[in-house]
């Protein structure tokens, strides 16, 4: 009898005895009652593992909401992008003038994601040293980027490899759907094509007046506007979806870089190494961020059938009223200001799995009882 009573005491929590918890290495300057803050549940079950996936997305909202700082790296990470549509659409322009070979256009891509992806790893880097290891201490988000400039090394290095993977995931995507059969390259518009039709539609073009972006009065050339939105716009797009499903890939590259000091290596053998043990709780977390993000951006179709302009025909030469370009343009901020906030709330969930992930042991946090 006392061997059962002691074994219900240990699966049922009623046991004295404090559990076990694996403490983390102290170079990463984290302690071990952050490790507890990463979500709720235990255990291998599927509906645990869902759990845990969005439990640390609950907690990254928790630390966003309490250090407010934080918000500066979704600021930053916008302008990063907006120049990232500037410098697409400049480069049209050139291209146009001068006419230049094969070559020299992909060194053109390649030096803009590139100087892209090293600006937004930097950001990224600066949100995890700066998100502070207790609830009660304040962060600053430009004191983390402060300490990341010791790991310049390492997040160069880092940005030159996701430049080129990302340009050859695009090469790949597309020359895989030359050689399919006709009947199947619709899915073509699934791939980084896929802005393409949407952005050209209301609410996203809220002027539908082409000859008001085309023309320049007393030139007669295309207008510089035309190449940022929608051309330089879209191509930030695409860019934008390659790096997300690049850094999805390598979660914990830069934590491993940034918290431990691991090389660049180092760092990509542990991240797969790290994906394998809570692949699950990552899919959960990410699903759920996507499904907040989509459901904003679906909106768009109550916006269009509102409106009314869901034709072709009206997408090209109706030009709406006020009201509606007024409506238009607050969704489109509403709905750029919701998805990076979201990234940023991923980024910090990141940090979340990745203590989970270290200390071999999710605990739940007492918040979620």
């Amino acid at each position: 009898m006392t061997r059962v009573t002691a074994a219900a005491e240990h699966w049922f929590g009623l046991c004295r005895k404090p559990p076990a918890v694996h403490a983390l290495q102290m170079s990463m300057g984290i302690t071990p009652a952050f490790a507890r803050e990463g979500g709720p549940g235990g255990g291998s079950s599927g509906s645990g593992t869902i759990r845990r996936g969005i439990g640390a997305v609950l907690s990254g909202m928790r630390t966003l909401n309490r250090n407010r700082q934080l918000l500066w790296f979704t600021l930053l990470a916008g302008l990063v992008l907006a120049g990232n549509a500037i410098g697409e659409a400049a480069l049209r322009y050139i291209n146009r003038i001068v006419q230049p070979d094969i070559t020299v256009l992909y060194v053109q891509d390649f030096l803009l994601g590139f100087s892209t992806l090293f600006c937004l790893v930097f950001l990224l880097a600066g949100l995890f040293l700066s998100i502070p290891p207790e609830k009660s201490a304040s962060s600053s988000f430009f004191e983390g980027l402060g300490k990341a400039k010791k790991y310049s090394k390492p997040i160069f290095l880092w940005s030159g490899v996701l430049a080129l993977a990302g340009m050859l995931l695009f090469r790949i995507w597309v020359n895989f759907f030359i050689w399919l059969p006709p009947e199947f390259r619709f899915l073509d518009s699934f791939g980084p094509y896929f802005f393409g039709p949407i952005i050209t539609q209301f609410p996203f073009n809220w002027t539908l007046d082409w000859n008001m972006l085309t023309e320049i009065p007393g030139y007669g050339g295309r207008s510089l506007l035309l190449l940022i939105y929608p051309f330089g716009v879209m191509e930030a797009l695409n860019f934008s979806a390659i790096t997300l499903l690049l850094f999805i890939l390598t979660p914990f590259v830069v934590p491993l870089l940034v918290l431990e000091q691991k090389t660049l290596r180092e760092a990509v053998a542990g991240s797969f190494s790290m994906m394998k043990k809570i692949c699950a709780e990552a899919a959960a977390c990410a699903a759920f961020l996507g499904v907040v993000v989509a459901g904003v951006f679906l909106t768009y179709l109550l916006i269009q059938a509102a409106s009314g302009m869901v034709s072709p025909y009206n997408t090209v030469v109706f030009h709406p009223p006020d009201a509606w370009i007024a409506l238009a343009l607050l969704y489109n901020l509403v709905l750029l200001t919701v998805a990076f906030i979201v990234a940023t709330v991923g980024g910090i969930a990141v940090q979340h799995l990745y203590i989970s992930a270290k200390s071999r042991q999710i605990i739940p946090s007492p918040e979620y009882y």
